[in-house]
């Protein structure tokens, strides 16, 4: 759903952008696949102020006391992005799949 904030690839600090990757399916402890690296997502990212600058009301767009929580089940959840760890290097390029190898049950 567009949001009309001035946004672009990048804009929130991510790592990785995605395209058909459901987000809203991810919990912490999803092992990922992007190129050849192995990914865990470890957190929830929470916004800073440094997203400010795309609008004042940017960050309840994206996160809410129940993402807080960790609640998944919110309307909100993974609105904005996860932290990951590398649990095996490799490299990665533009157009590389990311998918999701194995979920938490």
């Amino acid at each position: 759903m567009a949001r009309r904030f001035p946004l672009f690839f990048g804009a929130l600090g991510e790592n990785f952008t995605t395209r058909g990757l459901d987000f809203r399916q991810l919990r912490i402890g999803d092992q990922l696949r992007a190129g050849g690296a192995r990914l865990e997502i470890t957190k929830i990212r929470t916004p800073c102020s440094q997203l400010d600058v795309y609008g004042a009301s940017l960050g309840g767009e994206i996160y809410d006391p129940q993402v807080r929580r960790g609640d998944y089940t919110s309307p909100r959840w993974g609105m904005s992005g996860f932290y990951a760890r590398v649990t095996s290097p490799g490299p990665v390029a533009t157009g590389d799949i990311i998918a999701v190898e194995a979920m938490l049950a």
